[in-house]
C-alpha cells in the first residue's frame, strides 16, 4: 500500500512540474511574441506614413482632390487601422491634422461615442478638407462630435459647386471616405468624436 501511495505521489508531482514548466514556457512565448510598445515618435511617424498613403490613394482615384486639399486652409487624415503600431478596436482610430499655412501638425484621435452607430465599415480612412482657417481651428481646438445622423452622401462630379467625391458635413468642411473598395459613395461619420491626442502633441 505504501508503495502504491509513493507511486501516485510521484506521478502527481511529475504532473505538477510538467504543468508549471508548460505555463512558464507559454508565458515566455507570449512575452516574446508581443510587439514592443511603440514610442511616441514611432506612433507619429506611423500616422504620417498612413496619411501619405491615404492621400496618394485619394489622388489616384480622384485627381481633383489634390487641388482641393492643397488649396484649403488645412486638412486632416484619419484611419481606423494601421499596418504597424495602432492596434485599434472597431470604434477608434488616429490621425493628423495639417495647417497648410504653416505646415503645423496636430495629432488627433477619433472614437465611437454611441454603441450601435459607429463607423459602419471595418477598415476605412477619412480625409477632411477645411476651406477656411476658422473651420480648421475649430476642428483641432474644440474637436468635433457627430451624433446619430445617417451617413452623408458624397457629391457626384459635375453637379454644381462643391467638392466632387466628398460629402459636406458642415459649411466649408468636406470629407472623403476611402474603403478597401475605393472612394465611398457615402461618408459614415455618425456616432464619432474627434479630439486632440494629448500623448502625441
Amino acid at each position: 500500500m505504501r508503495r502504491l501511495h509513493h507511486v501516485v505521489a510521484t506521478l502527481l508531482m511529475s504532473g505538477v512540474l510538467v504543468l508549471l514548466a508548460a505555463c512558464s514556457t507559454a508565458e515566455v512565448r507570449d512575452t516574446v511574441g508581443m510587439p514592443p510598445k511603440a514610442s511616441a515618435d514611432e506612433q507619429r511617424e506611423d500616422i504620417r506614413d498612413t496619411a501619405r498613403n491615404t492621400l496618394d490613394t485619394l489622388y489616384r482615384s480622384n485627381p481633383e482632390a489634390r487641388r482641393k486639399v492643397e488649396s484649403a486652409a488645412g486638412y486632416a487624415v484619419f484611419s481606423n487601422f494601421s499596418t504597424k503600431f495602432m492596434i485599434t478596436g472597431g470604434g477608434s482610430g488616429k490621425g493628423v491634422a495639417v495647417n497648410n499655412k504653416n505646415r503645423q501638425e496636430i495629432f488627433m484621435r477619433m472614437i465611437e461615442v454611441q454603441a450601435g452607430l459607429g463607423f459602419g465599415v471595418k477598415k476605412f480612412r477619412l480625409v477632411w478638407v477645411f476651406e477656411t482657417q476658422g473651420a480648421f481651428n475649430k476642428f483641432v481646438d474644440s474637436g468635433y462630435e457627430f451624433g446619430g445622423q445617417a451617413a452623408v452622401a458624397a457629391k457626384a462630379s459635375g453637379t454644381g459647386g462643391g467638392t466632387a467625391g466628398a460629402a459636406s458635413v458642415s459649411p466649408g468642411v468636406w470629407v472623403y471616405q476611402i474603403t478597401d473598395d475605393g472612394l465611398a459613395a457615402e461618408v459614415t461619420v455618425k456616432g464619432t468624436k474627434y479630439y486632440r491626442d494629448k500623448d502625441l502633441n
